[in-house]
C-alpha cells in the first residue's frame, strides 16, 4: 500500500495576529474572556457553546448539554489583563498538542491584543486554510464588542 509522504511543514501550524482595540486593556481582556467563552462563534455567526474556566489548570470546553462535549484544553497562565495562554488539543479530530497566547498591552489610544497559535501534528489541508480565518474573527469580535470604549 502507498503511503503519501510528510513534510514538517504539514505537521506545525504557526498563526500569528495583532489587533488593535480602541478600548482600554481592561475591558479589552474581558471582552477576549467573553468572545473565547460564552460569546464564542464561528466566522458564519454559529454558536459553539463554549466554557472557559478562567483560572490557571481551568477547563476551556464546548458544552453540548447532558454531559456530551468537546475538550479544547487548559488555561495554562492568566495574568490579568495582560495574558491568557491555553494549551491542549483544540481540534477534537485530530491528535495535536496547541498553545494559544492572548498577549494584550496598553498602547496610545486603545490595547494591542497580540495572539499566536502554535501546534503540532497532522491536521487535513482544508481545516489548516480555515484556523486563521477562524482566529481573525474571534479578535474582530473582541473589537466590536469593546471599540470606543473609553481607555482605562
Amino acid at each position: 500500500m502507498a503511503g503519501t509522504a510528510h513534510k514538517i511543514e504539514d505537521f506545525t501550524l504557526t498563526v500569528t495576529l495583532e489587533t488593535h482595540v480602541r478600548a482600554g486593556i481592561d475591558a479589552t481582556f474581558a471582552a477576549l474572556l467573553d468572545q473565547v467563552g460564552p460569546q464564542n462563534q464561528t466566522p458564519e455567526g454559529v454558536m459553539l457553546k463554549m466554557k472557559l474556566e478562567d483560572w490557571p489548570g481551568g477547563r476551556w470546553y464546548r458544552d453540548l448539554g447532558d454531559g456530551n462535549g468537546h475538550f479544547w484544553g487548559n488555561v495554562q497562565a492568566i495574568k490579568r489583563p495582560t495574558l491568557l495562554e491555553i494549551c491542549g488539543p483544540l481540534f477534537a479530530s485530530y491528535p495535536l498538542v496547541s498553545n494559544l497566547q492572548y498577549r494584550l498591552s496598553e498602547e496610545k489610544g486603545g490595547t494591542l491584543i497580540s495572539f499566536r497559535h502554535t501546534a503540532f501534528g497532522f491536521i487535513q489541508p482544508e481545516h489548516r486554510a480555515g484556523v486563521t480565518k477562524g482566529w481573525t474573527a474571534l479578535l474582530e469580535r473582541v473589537r466590536a464588542q469593546v471599540d470606543g470604549a473609553r481607555p482605562d
